[in-house]
């Protein structure tokens, strides 16, 4: 099948990708021109594990990928054509559909009589798919074109898209046209997995409940380990007695300092806009929201307490930037939250993480911040260690040795990632989230 995909961010790249190695016909498009030769030399625009070989090989080797800037070339090329572009929260919290509504409006522009279905990929409030084909049939003007509109959300996970688009645990595709959901059925058919077919509006808001009910058990556990610390439970043993239920499941429960990234906290709050919008109050998310704010409040307390709100004089290493591991993805990443607030406390940073440095530094500039080579140079002279991204090389390193290089031997530990009873034995000060320490 020929395929074309509008937008080379992490959903367009990866999903072209992953298209093209099921061995359809591939065509990516994008405005930014840069970015499109890097991509055809073989340099990719984001971090993702196997994502250059796979770009290489479907692109070099087997014929079936290619990158252009041409509108028209890639419109005429896709029987189904995806739209997988930004959709970030504005400043009132709605998602901003500014790039889904152009990119509609260029597909019309170049569209002809042959039948195609245009799919909304990029995550979008419910009823979006009326406006993008208000916006395609504008583009058209008055000439005579052949479409459906779909919607099909996207649930990959940055840092394991590849895999999770090859083994998703179930497609959602929505339309009002059974022959636009035939075509698309025929395009996941191969997968082991549910295919769920329902009409546009279900499937717009399928994306948008499930983000934000991820959210939901990622804030009600951090909500449970401020009642550990007061009651002397240990969170971590609580989550495993939770997730031990089939009914409720491990995943998400691990406490830190809050979620982050593209998706939860713009989908989260773009989910309670629309709820306003049909005159409804969706109370749960608000709670969800103003919990995950306070949690990175309730560590940096944690801070205070210890070295008082005064940090000028100190040193801090910093053990992750990246809103999660995989990934080198900042965006509403608590770690450059946390970060921010303790050098605007006087705390001078030296940081390090594996993937997202370049990105750090872009954002944070290099005022009162090292940026250093590996995880082991963050220890030198530092009062404290911070983990704020869960990479798993932080759980390998030596704390026993790597504390004879601090001045204080303390860790805060916004993940949970390390054994407070191993760190203490080492003769390290631990501070975690909702741990028991009284071994």
């Amino acid at each position: 099948m020929n395929i074309t995909i509008i937008g080379t961010g992490y959903v367009g790249l990866v999903s072209g990708a992953v298209f093209a190695d099921w061995g359809h016909n591939v065509v990516c498009l994008d405005v930014d021109k840069k970015k499109v030769q890097n991509i055809k030399k073989g340099i990719m625009p984001i971090y993702e594990e196997g994502l250059e070989e796979l770009v290489k090989r479907v692109q070099n080797i087997e014929k079936r990928f290619r990158v252009t800037t041409d509108y028209k070339k890639a419109v005429e090329h896709g029987k189904l054509i995806f739209i997988c572009v930004g959709t970030p929260g504005n400043s009132q919290g709605a998602a901003d559909l500014s790039y889904v509504f152009s990119a509609s409006e260029a597909i019309g522009k170049y569209l002809k009589n042959e039948y195609k279905v245009i799919v909304t990929k990029s995550t979008v409030p419910v009823g979006t798919h009326n406006k993008v084909k208000e916006y395609i049939l504008k583009g058209a003007g008055s000439k005579k074109v052949n479409f459906d509109v779909a919607s099909n959300p996207e649930f990959l996970r940055e840092g394991t898209s590849i895999y999770d688009a090859n083994h998703t645990d179930r497609v959602v595709i929505g339309s009002d046209s059974k022959k636009a959901l035939n075509l698309l059925e025929r395009l996941y058919k191969h997968l082991n997995a549910p295919i769920v077919k329902t009409n546009l509006a279900s499937a717009e808001l399928i994306k948008y409940a499930a983000n934000a009910f991820l959210a939901t058990k990622i804030s009600f556990i951090n909500e449970m380990s401020q009642i550990c610390e007061r009651t002397g439970a240990d969170v971590k043993d609580v989550a495993l007695g939770m997730g031990l239920d089939n009914r409720i499941g491990p995943k998400f429960l691990n406490a830190g300092i809050g979620y982050g990234g593209s998706c939860f906290p713009k989908d989260v709050e773009a989910l309670y806009r629309t709820s306003s919008e049909y005159f409804y109050d969706f109370r749960l998310l608000r709670g969800v929201m103003d919990a995950n704010e306070r949690q990175k409040i309730y560590f940096i307390e944690k801070v205070y307490k210890k070295f008082g709100t005064n940090l000028t004089g100190l040193t801090f290493g910093i053990l992750g930037l990246a809103f999660k591991n995989g990934t080198d993805d900042i965006r509403k990443s608590v770690a450059i939250e946390i970060v921010k607030m303790l050098r605007g406390a006087g705390a001078v940073l030296n940081v390090y993480d594996p993937a997202a440095l370049k990105n750090a530094k872009n954002a944070l500039g290099v005022n009162g911040i090292n940026y250093r080579l590996s995880s082991k140079s963050v220890f030198n002279k530092a009062d404290a260690v911070f983990i704020l991204t869960e990479w798993p090389e932080f759980a390998e390193l030596n704390y026993a040795h790597l504390s004879k290089k601090m001045r204080k031997k303390i860790i805060f530990d916004g993940r949970n990632l390390l054994n407070p009873k191993e760190v203490i034995s080492a003769g390290l000060d631990y501070y975690g989230i909702g741990r028991f320490l009284n071994f």
